[in-house]
């Protein structure tokens, strides 16, 4: 039994850990925060190829706990005008259907999940240094604690440590060319469909916002120019661009400017990020994941559904092949393809050199879901021989 250490105790490690325990791995999963809510605010939807991988985890009820289902997308332009209303992939599925909650809910269920079946969750273990050797791999973290095992994932997001260790340090994350505020509110603009995710075409700027079944509005707004200075967290910094978020909002008519309007403080603003394509993902016993990997501008809404499919592709990739460095290498040349194409379409849509051609294509999740990707998840089913048609 291989002893794998995940660094990481977000979307993509603690589901590597999940699939990976299936696939018969020994695990520890570590993670820096000292809790589960690793963000503050932020919300996410889960798209149906997102929880097609959860399926396949064994994850599904942990997740379906928390949150709210999604079934239909409306479409609004800059004048409030409904230009279409449509249903979401999966919406007939009760465990495939888009799912919207918060990202710290999320990593809360996935780490229950963890420790629910007896799975080591270290929180507090900021990792400083690794030492990749011919007998293993260690971890050496900031309290001065070790752990030494045969492989190390490296899923610690957007400012990954482990990324140090495999990649250059030109290998960076970079600017995608939009700022995205994220907030909430008790209130609806109106009588509005609970199972819906409403996208507003406004002339400066992309908004999105769910109303959850207690009433709450989700919502997000993406803006773009130039990347927010280094400086306070994201969650006191956007009370300072509220006033400028709001300016641009009230140019055109429909509910934006009156929701953002309702959430007084309880808001948050980041850059959106994305990482170099053919960034280094792999060296010796360690392979980065997720975010650390492969970050995405978040316009697509794919962010942790490519990372739910991460963890169940690397999981039977261990599963099926018995030597890890082949079986790091089978993984990449499944996902690299199709997390790449996500970025560059995401980055596209953030800088507006890409314009979807219809709605569904402008909504979270929109990645098409195929037979290639459905025959990749399946857990029953080996990694098939080709990676061809895989996107």
């Amino acid at each position: 039994m291989a002893r794998t250490l995940v660094i990481g105790g977000g979307i993509a490690g603690t589901a590597a850990a999940l699939g990976l325990q299936k696939a018969g791995h020994d695990v520890a999963l570590f993670e820096a925060h000292p809790d589960t809510a690793e963000d503050i605010g932020a919300f996410l939807t889960l798209a149906t190829n997102g929880m097609r991988a959860l399926a396949q985890l064994d994850a599904t009820d942990a997740v379906t706990a928390v949150g709210f289902p999604l079934t239909s997308l409306r479409l609004l332009d800059a004048t409030g005008t409904e230009v279409t209303h449509a249903p979401l992939a999966g919406a007939d599925d009760p465990a495939l259907r888009y799912r919207c909650l918060r990202r710290g809910e999320l990593n809360a269920a996935l780490q229950a999940e963890a420790a629910r079946r007896g799975m080591a969750v270290v929180h507090g273990a900021r990792l400083v240094s690794l030492d990749d050797g011919p007998d293993g791999v260690t971890a050496h973290f900031a309290d001065g604690s070790t752990a030494t095992g045969d492989l190390l994932i490296g899923a610690d997001g957007l400012n990954s440590g482990v990324r140090g260790h495999v990649a250059a340090l030109a290998a960076q994350p970079r600017y995608a060319g939009q700022r995205v505020f994220y907030g909430y509110t008790d209130g609806t603009p109106a009588a509005e469909d609970t199972g819906a995710i409403t996208m507003v075409r406004g002339s400066r700027s992309a908004f999105g916002y769910a109303v959850s079944p207690s009433g709450e509005t989700y919502w997000f707004a993406r803006v773009a120019g130039d990347p927010l200075p280094a400086g306070p967290p994201a969650h006191r910094a956007a009370g300072d661009r509220r006033e400028e978020l709001l300016a641009l909002l009230r140019e055109d008519a429909g509910p934006a400017g009156d929701i953002v309007e309702a959430s007084a403080d309880r808001m948050m603003v980041v850059n959106a990020a994305e990482m170099p394509l053919g960034t280094p993902w792999q060296i010796g016993r360690v392979l980065l994941i997720g975010d650390a990997a492969h970050a995405a501008s978040p316009a697509t809404g794919q962010g942790a559904s490519m990372a739910l499919e991460d963890a169940v592709v690397l999981a039977k990739a261990l599963r099926d092949t018995p030597d890890p460095r082949t079986a790091f290498a089978v993984y990449e040349q499944y996902r690299r393809p199709r997390v790449e194409h996500n970025i560059t379409v995401s980055g596209g849509i953030s800088r507006g050199t890409h314009t979807p051609a219809r709605a569904g294509s402008a909504a979270p999740g929109a990645a098409r879901v195929d037979d290639a990707l459905i025959r990749q998840l399946a857990w029953e089913t080996p990694l098939p021989a080709g990676v061809d048609g895989q996107r």
